[in-house]
């Protein structure tokens, strides 16, 4: 009886251990602990972010994926065209998900209303992405993110690679995110624990907080979250950022991340709520060691708020801290090092800034308030400057070290500022003033300076075998390595040929070639001639000169032979096998004739849908050029007159070669353009646009010859853009 009763259970067991690992089906749903069986899985997913792949809900569920790949893009699309999610939380409690590695999505996990979600060592790379449509040569404003308003999910729309709502006490620990274009974002999220992860070399941010509180970000390492950018031409960032702390996020930890060569390194805002009650804010987060190096805009941008920055490393950035309409916030033991100004606050209240070390920045710290406030500041969305005190006053500058400065201070329409027991070694220029400055004091304090060494009395959570997120930085020190592509940031991990001077016009040409350990040689060239390569390894350089051609056309066509690698898709390329890199670079122009016209309340041309009145006008201003690509704040001045509201019509010919082409197009308020008198984009309606970013629309057209253009745009008043560009498609 016993034997028999043995076998049994043997039976069992093993029937059991058969079953233990479940494969992946489209529509599973998931209610109970469960192993998924490791293996290659391609499942898209519908264009609806209700419904997922996969769907999780309960309580105390344990789900291994066992290093399986679930993939959902098809083969050729391109990242902006990813769709749906991968994983969908829907509820629960203590839900565990680990050992998953899901690309080619919208959103690859999404959870919502879990509490006690953990994820761990999970891959979400090579998800959602927008092409950017800036180049090295000009920025496209349509790149711009705008993250104001998330009450209704509005971050959705950018995608995301992990996206958390109403989710507390979450763990993420050991994931990687790359190649994307956010990596995690968390809305009224709370008490979570975010460390030892790698959030890097995304289009977008890193981290985003909305109204999310008392969470811990540590070791982390964040970088190159970066976008409008390209070295000595332009430095935008257009609101990426490393961490993004927007709209009532209040007593979160930053301890010991890498958020370096990000558009921001840290962007915290308070919020549209403050903007118009005056009221809250961001405040009360601790930045304490982390690195916000080589920012195109801002290492630390905190806003509205009150906040504490303590012994973090900012290096060469626009803005070490900008710090408009600061209050109550202690910036101390600091490094800066060769920002253009390493602290700017505008309407700043009694900040304090203390111990910090400065070197080599063109102004150390500026402070500062307008004359005047908007006239109607509630009418333009913001009501704080009519609710409260916005003065800039009230500041201790004290035990600060500035080294090899050209301004130290640059202070005006400021008052009640202490400054003592500070140490000089080296500067243009001490005091930078006017007759606007208020009281400045520069007696010495002795109490004030005992207290000010006093150490802060910060808890840090003890983490077992924390990661060195600053491990290697060196190796990429410096804004030049913001190498930004059509996808975003190069990661050094593929070869490239990357051209170093874009804005010359000598027609000399300067490349770097990049990548792994290997050999590489030119395969052909179009559209340039050779004139020397240094070698054939990595890193190499090679120069050339541009056929003269009235159409740039230009192809360089290269092969890799090394190890194996990850190309910025997400392939594998085998060790040892070739393959080719690519560097193209076209503009085709066109030759515009360009006429501005005025109009008013009973012209208005997108409420009556026309423009046939401009016909009886002229012009107040008139255009001949090769190439739309127009920014306005504020409108055009002309005549002495500033048109705030405007009608653009550009007519253009070109000699086109026979091919298959992009036409691109940029704009706010309304546009419309025509090819050879057929409208093939029509965007008159700005209603259609709710969110505040100026939108793009390509249209693919197969041409050759001559083919005639006719644009017409509509400016309604406020910020203005305009662009116009042909790119080829290359088979």
């Amino acid at each position: 009886m016993i034997k028999k009763i043995s076998a049994l259970l043997l039976f069992v067991f093993l029937i059991s251990t058969s079953f233990a690992q479940v494969s992946i089906k489209s529509g599973m749903i998931i209610k109970r602990s469960t192993k998924i069986k490791k293996d290659s899985y391609n499942i898209s997913s519908i264009n609806n972010l209700s419904k997922a792949v996969i769907v999780i809900e309960g309580n105390n569920i344990t789900v291994d994926f066992n290093d399986a790949v679930l993939k959902g893009n098809k083969a050729g699309e391109n990242p902006d065209e990813f769709q749906g999610v991968a994983v969908l939380i829907k509820k629960g409690k203590n839900i565990t998900i680990k050992n998953l590695k899901a690309s080619g999505y919208k959103i690859a996990l999404l959870a919502r209303n879990v509490e006690g979600l953990k994820l761990e060592n999970c891959d979400f790379s090579y998800n959602y992405r927008k092409k950017l449509n800036s180049t090295q040569e000009k920025e496209d404003i349509s790149d711009w993110m705008s993250y104001h308003q998330n009450e209704k999910d509005e971050w959705l729309r950018y995608g995301a690679a992990i996206y958390l709502k109403k989710c507390n006490k979450v763990t993420i620990t050991n994931c990687t995110v790359t190649n994307g274009q956010n990596a995690l974002m968390m809305t009224e999220c709370n008490n979570s624990m975010i460390y030892n992860n790698d959030f890097s070399f995304n289009s977008g941010i890193g981290i985003g907080l909305y109204r999310s509180g008392n969470n811990k970000f540590m070791y982390n390492r964040v970088i190159f979250n970066v976008r409008g950018y390209s070295h000595g031409v332009y430095n935008r960032g257009q609101d990426s950022a490393g961490f993004l702390v927007y709209e009532q996020s209040n007593n979160n930890l930053f301890y010991k991340n890498a958020a370096t060569h990000s558009g921001d390194g840290f962007f915290l805002w308070a919020g549209q709520s403050t903007m118009n009650t005056g009221k809250g804010g961001c405040n009360d987060n601790i930045l304490l060691e982390n690195d916000f190096s080589y920012a195109p805009t801002n290492g630390i941008e905190v806003t509205f708020s009150r906040n504490k920055i303590i012994k973090n490393r900012i290096y060469e950035c626009d803005h070490g801290i900008w710090g408009g309409y600061s209050y109550n916030t202690k910036i101390s033991d600091n490094q800066f090092r060769n920002n253009r100004i390493a602290i700017a606050i505008e309407h700043g209240q009694e900040n304090i800034i203390n111990h910090n070390l400065f070197y080599a920045d063109k102004t150390a710290i500026k402070l500062w308030a307008r004359s005047q406030q908007p006239a109607d500041p509630i009418a333009i969305g913001w009501g704080y400057a009519r609710l409260r005190d916005t003065r800039s006053r009230n500041y201790i500058l004290a035990a600060n070290s500035f080294n090899n400065n050209q301004v130290v201070f640059d202070l005006a329409k400021t008052d009640s500022i202490a400054e003592f027991s500070n140490i000089y070694n080296g500067h243009d220029t001490l005091f930078k003033t006017d007759t606007s400055l208020g009281e400045l004091d520069v007696e010495e304090n002795d109490d004030m300076f005992v207290k000010l060494s006093e150490d802060e009395n910060i808890f840090i959570p003890e983490i077992k075998n924390p990661n060195n997120p600053f491990k290697g930085a060196g190796r990429l020190a410096g804004r030049k390595n913001i190498l930004m592509t059509a996808w975003g940031p190069y990661n050094f991990q593929y070869p490239i040929i990357w051209n170093t001077n874009p804005t010359d016009t000598t027609g000399k040409m300067e490349f770097d070639v990049l990548g792994p350990k290997g050999e590489w040689k030119i395969v052909s060239m179009k559209g340039v001639s050779k004139i020397a390569k240094l070698q054939d390894s990595f890193p190499a350089s090679f120069v050339t000169m541009k056929d003269t051609s009235a159409t740039t056309d230009i192809e360089i066509i290269a092969e890799y032979t090394g190890e194996e690698y990850k190309d910025q898709f997400g392939n594998n390329i085998s060790p040892g096998k070739p393959g080719t890199f690519v560097f193209r670079k076209f503009f085709q122009p066109i030759d515009w004739n360009i006429s501005w016209y005025s109009f008013d309340a009973s012209t208005n041309p997108v409420k009556n849908k026309s423009i046939n009145f401009i016909e009886k006008q002229s012009p107040f201003k008139t255009e001949r050029t090769d190439k739309i690509n127009y920014a306005w704040w504020g409108g055009i001045k002309a005549n002495d007159k500033q048109f705030t509201e405007f009608i653009t019509v550009a007519e253009g010919n070109a000699d086109i070669k026979q091919g298959i082409y992009e036409l691109s197009v940029t704009w706010d308020d309304a546009v419309r353009v025509y090819v050879d008198n057929k409208l093939v984009i029509d965007e008159w309606n700005p209603a259609l646009h709710k969110f505040d970013e100026s939108p793009n629309k390509k249209v693919k057209l197969e041409l050759n010859g001559n083919h005639v253009f006719r644009v017409e745009h509509v400016e309604l008043g406020g910020f203005a853009t305009l662009s116009v560009r042909l790119n080829k498609l290359y088979q």
